[in-house]
């Protein structure tokens, strides 16, 4: 399981730093549009705009994992005894199964974005609508995983914001 999840962060951290490319492509392109061409492409908007949404999408879920989420852990760190870890666990277990009951709802979302297209990308909407999908399977999935190994007690469910890992 430890290496599936390692997979995922790998492919996650790439579609993030692509997305993060995309992003610094486009907003140059507007900048030196604006700023020197006294003309900037209209896609430019569109194309920031996406680049943000995969970006929260292939982010949430390592956020989860990294615990950069918000969180309320002064709360349940504070708790006597095991607490603060049924706290986690319970935490974990209650984002997967809200992901997992999202999943419908997101599936026909992206599929509805297949009868509309972009303005000025002309694009199709269910490419870009599959970012909402993609966030709560990346969140489902981390959580779950947290639960399981805390489950299997390879994990105590604090986050795995570790000094000896690169940056995200």
């Amino acid at each position: 399981m430890n290496h599936l999840l390692e997979i995922i962060v790998r492919i996650s951290r790439a579609a993030i730093g692509l997305a993060f490319c995309v992003l610094i492509g486009a907003v140059l392109i507007q900048v030196l549009g604006r700023s020197v061409f006294s003309n900037s492409p209209v896609w430019t908007e569109e194309l920031t705009r996406f680049a943000l949404l995969f970006l929260a999408a292939f982010g949430a879920g390592l956020s989860f994992r990294s615990g950069d989420l918000v969180n309320v852990d002064i709360v349940s760190e504070s708790a006597p005894g095991r607490w603060p870890w049924r706290m986690r666990l319970i935490g974990a277990v209650v984002t997967a199964a809200m992901c997992a009951l999202l999943i419908g709802p997101a599936w026909k979302y992206t599929s509805i974005g297949a009868l509309q297209t972009s303005p000025a990308l002309g694009w199709r909407m269910d490419y870009i609508h599959v970012s909402v999908l993609v966030l709560i399977l990346s969140l489902m999935i981390f959580s779950a995983a947290r639960a399981v190994l805390m489950m299997l007690g390879q994990s105590d469910g604090l986050p795995e914001n570790r000094l000896d890992e690169p940056p995200l």
